[in-house]
């Protein structure tokens, strides 16, 4: 689905309209393998600003969270690291759509991306979607946030997007049923004025709301399902 379009994507290289297309792909798959996505909290998407998305980290199925997101999320891109460019012809279709690469084997050359990344959200108006845990999860509790996400928001002096994902219940070690999962948007969290110093206060409040949100998710769906 990603590279199928790469020779149109080169009309208009690093463009993050060049995702559109996959994004579309994936979203047809999702019916394929009998999964129902639904949004909920459009109106609390930041407006005429760049921002930070934050998106709980489950599974390789995330990506198709990313190609519900895309189309109403203008303007989006992500940061991944470097180690996904070369595994072509993903990594070139990723280049393609304007994917960050980061190498996380060097902070001092990263932290220099994330400050440029943050002048682009401020210029561009870029939506940045990022995975604050890291790695992925299945477990019940969100996993500690690293704090890449919460320096970038503060060197871009954008709102954080906080967004969650239902827990993929119907995913099992040796199963895959069919599953209804709805993408929570929640409301932005404002950095403006906030300094690097900020950064673990505003990592722990963004944790917080985001786990409460989750807790609630599944206490919600579990009394539905009984």
């Amino acid at each position: 689905f990603a590279t199928v379009p790469i020779p149109l994507m080169f009309l208009k290289p690093r463009s993050s309209k060049n995702a559109l297309i996959p994004a579309m792909a994936l979203r047809m798959s999702s019916w394929i393998l009998g999964l129902k996505y639904e949004v909920k909290g459009k109106e609390n998407i930041v407006k005429d600003s760049g921002c930070v998305v934050l998106i709980n980290h489950q599974s390789a199925i995330d990506l198709i969270v990313l190609a519900e997101l895309w189309p109403i999320m203008d303007n989006c891109t992500v940061i991944s690291k470097k180690e996904v460019f070369y595994l072509w012809p993903f990594g070139l279709a990723s280049w393609l759509w304007g994917t960050i690469f980061i190498d996380r084997l060097n902070p001092e050359k990263a932290q220099n991306i994330i400050n440029n990344t943050g002048k682009t959200i401020r210029e561009r108006k870029a939506r940045v979607l990022m995975f604050p845990e890291g790695t992925r999860s299945m477990k019940d509790k969100l996993l500690p946030f690293k704090k890449g996400a919460f320096h970038l928001a503060v060197a871009s002096q954008c709102p954080l997007q906080p967004v969650i994902v239902d827990q993929y219940t119907f995913l099992g070690k040796h199963r895959f049923d069919e599953g209804s999962i709805r993408i929570s948007i929640l409301p932005a969290i404002p950095t403006v004025g906030m300094t690097q110093d900020d950064v673990p206060m505003l990592t722990n409040k963004a944790y917080l709301l985001m786990s409460a949100f989750s807790d609630e998710r599944k206490l919600e769906i579990s009394k539905k399902n009984t």
